[in-house]
Parts: C-alpha cells; sequence; structure tokens
C-alpha cells in the first residue's frame, strides 16, 4: 500500500483498539517498526493518535467519535479511490441521488468529471461541492438539517425523494453485516435510505472497510438491496479486519457485485 493509505489503514488500526503499539502494527501492516514510529508521529502531529511509551492511543475512536467535522479527516486517501471508483460507475446523463456522510463528499467531488449529470444531494456539504459545478443539474433535497452531520432528514425529505425516480442511488453506510444486513446508527438516516432504495433503479452503496461485520442500530435492508458495493482493499485482510472476508463472502452469496478500490 502507498503511504497515504497507509497513514489511513494505521489510524483504523489505533481507533479499533483504542491503543495498539509499535510492534503489533508492524506485523499487522507489514512494515518496519520504525515506518510505523514515523507513521504514528505523522499521525500525532495531526491530532489523530496521542503518541505513548511503544505505540499510540486513539483521540477519537469509532465508538465515541463526534460528528462530520469531526470524521472528515480520517482516512481521506481511501475515501478518494472510493470515490472515483463509484463516480466510474455512473453514466453521464444519470439521474443520481447522492447520500450524506464523509465518503460521498468524495464521491461528489469525482462526479464533476462525470457530468453531464441531474443530482441530488441528501446532505450540504454534497451539494456545496457540487454547487455551480458545469453540467450538473443540481437538485438539494429539502428536510431538517441533522445536528453535528448536516444529513437532510424528515418527513420533508422523505416527500421529497418519494416523488422523484433515479438511475442510481449511492449510498453511504454506517455498518455492513452478513445476516443483519445494511444498518445505520440514526433511525432518520435510515429512513431516508430506504425511500432512497424504493425509488432508484440501481442502488450503489459505498463504505470504508472499517464498516464492514459492524451491526448499526437501525436495520436498512437486507444485503440484496443493493446491486453493487465499492469499499476498499483492505477489506479482504483478516488482519486487518477481522469480519472484512465473511462478510464479503455474504455479500457475493446476495448477488452483490464487489468493488475493491
Amino acid at each position: 500500500m502507498d503511504a497515504g493509505e497507509r497513514l489511513d489503514v494505521t489510524l483504523r488500526l489505533v481507533q479499533g483498539g483504542e491503543r495498539a503499539s509499535v510492534s503489533e502494527l508492524a506485523q499487522r501492516l507489514g512494515v518496519s517498526e520504525m515506518t510505523v514510529r514515523r507513521d504514528l508521529d505523522t499521525l500525532e502531529r495531526r491530532g489523530l493518535v496521542r503518541r505513548v511509551h511503544g505505540g499510540a492511543i486513539a483521540t477519537h475512536t469509532r465508538t465515541r467519535a463526534g460528528g462530520f467535522a469531526d470524521r472528515a479527516g480520517w482516512s481521506t486517501a481511501i475515501k478518494d479511490r472510493l470515490g472515483a471508483a463509484v463516480a466510474g460507475l455512473i453514466a453521464p446523463g444519470s439521474r443520481v441521488l447522492l447520500d450524506a456522510g464523509t465518503t460521498t463528499v468524495h464521491v461528489a467531488q469525482a462526479l464533476i468529471d462525470r457530468a453531464p449529470l441531474t443530482v441530488t444531494a441528501l446532505s450540504l456539504q454534497t451539494a456545496a461541492r457540487l454547487a455551480d459545478q458545469p453540467d450538473i443539474e443540481l437538485l438539494v433535497c429539502g428536510g431538517r438539517s441533522r445536528p453535528g452531520e448536516q444529513s437532510l432528514v424528515g418527513p420533508v425529505a422523505l416527500r421529497a425523494i418519494e416523488s422523484l425516480a433515479f438511475d442510481v442511488f449511492v449510498m453511504s453506510i454506517g455498518g455492513v453485516h452478513a445476516e443483519y444486513g445494511w444498518s445505520e446508527f440514526s433511525l432518520e438516516d435510515a429512513a431516508v435510505k430506504q425511500a432512497g432504495i424504493a425509488q432508484s433503479a440501481c442502488v450503489i452503496a459505498v463504505a470504508d472497510a472499517t464498516k464492514l461485520g459492524v451491526r448499526a442500530f437501525s436495520q436498512v435492508a437486507p444485503l440484496g438491496a443493493a446491486h453493487e458495493f465499492v469499499t476498499d482493499r483492505t477489506a479482504a485482510e483478516a488482519s486487518i479486519h477481522p469480519a472484512g472476508p465473511a462478510t464479503l463472502d455474504a455479500l457475493r452469496e446476495a448477488g452483490v457485485v464487489l468493488h475493491m478500490a
């Protein structure tokens, strides 16, 4: 993996256990301990980890993370690749429903090169990224802006989605579980995703590999509700994501086409 991806994965591993040793990280990543120390120093300068004797601890974890602003700097190199991979699956001229979330901001940026498109945005961040872009017809879905996330939710958002038909729904997701399916931490976000699935001819789910094996609070749909799933290639590495390989197998069995960016 390149340096940017290695930093992203190192951060994941520290966040996943809240503390990680240099020797453990070196073994799991297949790099030298000197490389790990340099990477941890870089992450500490960015305020993402705190160095301790023999390793590092997380300043934020995925179980006690803040809102969008706190997560926006996580795994940016990986999310850039995910965004480009998703955009590559969308044909120019499509009518796209673009979900909320940090990853879909990267999708929005990549979609600019796939114009002309009609894009309906489900968050203020993706709308801002696409506003005034040539050959992007932008619709901003109505609704209440959920504090901390700026995702558009509630009955007004649902009515807007239900009044439209989309070629593609790009769905971000909080959890992907072999038995529980697609799930979200917020009931309101889950309801919006369910409406998006119902109104779209094709559903492309996108999430980084940390979401595999996660069973979030609110079930959105069974795995087969999505047609394609874009994740990063570390999802197949059990040493990094123990639940990854089994979840990928379940997705294949459900008929979901996998793309590893």
